[in-house]
């Protein structure tokens, strides 16, 4: 689930349906102002569901040029101390939607980001388009928190090997499923099964033969089969150890 999915009486059918097919936990990424501050009406009704907070980095871009990113701060510092908040995220570098003349904000924020999931002790989601040598710069200056997550995951091979070099996690969503998709087929064939995740970045996405629908957890299970397939491991494998990894790095919620 993700900001895009956090109308309340549609959590309720997104949350019986992934259940549906065995997805246990969700976490909703609420990386606008709006979403952030209606949080807790997401997660506090269903015991699945936690999130991660942030400004997404387009949006830190044009905030900051309104003045009002400062802010926006406020609001993701107050809403890290609910207890079912479990990451900082998305932040990042995105060089895609957003001009070069952003890019200094989208830093900036990034790099308060990256401190803010240090002071909290939680799992800094990274998003990351076109910005892989400065995403990894930034956080190699500033430092990086214990558990990173790559989210959506979108580099190569070679990439890959230099988050994981790094300690870094690395999260797949529906788009590993897709034909055109072998280079990302290939970094998760270099990803070890402990440092694998798996996400649907809904509503985008949705994994093959369902692209071009809105995506949605329930579509999980599509994904970790072909996931599965890549890494030549039983799908149940795959699954254990995504439990694992969560259990691992997350706070505990569900």
């Amino acid at each position: 689930m993700t900001r895009h999915g956090d109308r309340p009486f549609a959590v309720a059918d997104a949350v019986a349906a992934a259940k549906a097919v065995g997805v246990q936990r969700i976490i909703h990424v609420a990386c606008d102002v709006e979403s952030i501050r209606r949080v807790e009406d997401v997660i506090d009704p269903h015991p699945e569901v936690a999130a991660a907070v942030a400004i997404h980095p387009n949006d830190a871009a044009r905030l900051h040029a309104r003045g009002e990113l400062a802010a926006a701060y406020d609001v993701v510092e107050a809403a890290v101390a609910h207890p079912k908040v479990v990451a900082v995220g998305e932040t990042g570098l995105d060089y895609f939607r957003t001009e070069e003349s952003g890019r200094p904000a989208q830093e900036a924020s990034f790099r308060w980001h990256i401190d803010l999931a240090k002071r909290h002790g939680l799992v800094l989601q990274i998003h990351d388009r076109d910005a892989h040598d400065d995403v990894l710069r930034v956080l190699d200056e500033q430092g990086a928190p214990e558990h990173v997550v790559l989210h959506c995951f979108s580099g190569d091979a070679h990439f890959a090997e230099q988050c994981l070099d790094r300690g870094f996690y690395l999260s797949y969503a529906g788009v590993v499923t897709f034909a055109n998709s072998s280079g990302l087929r290939e970094a998760l064939s270099v990803t070890p099964l402990e440092r694998v995740l798996v996400e649907t970045d809904a509503p985008f996405l949705a994994p093959h033969p369902w692209r071009g629908h809105p995506s949605a957890s329930y579509l999980i299970p599509t994904t970790v089969r072909s996931m599965a397939g890549v890494l030549g491991v039983p799908a149940p494998d795959l699954c254990q150890a995504i439990d694992e990894t969560v259990a691992r790095i997350y706070r505990p919620w569900g």
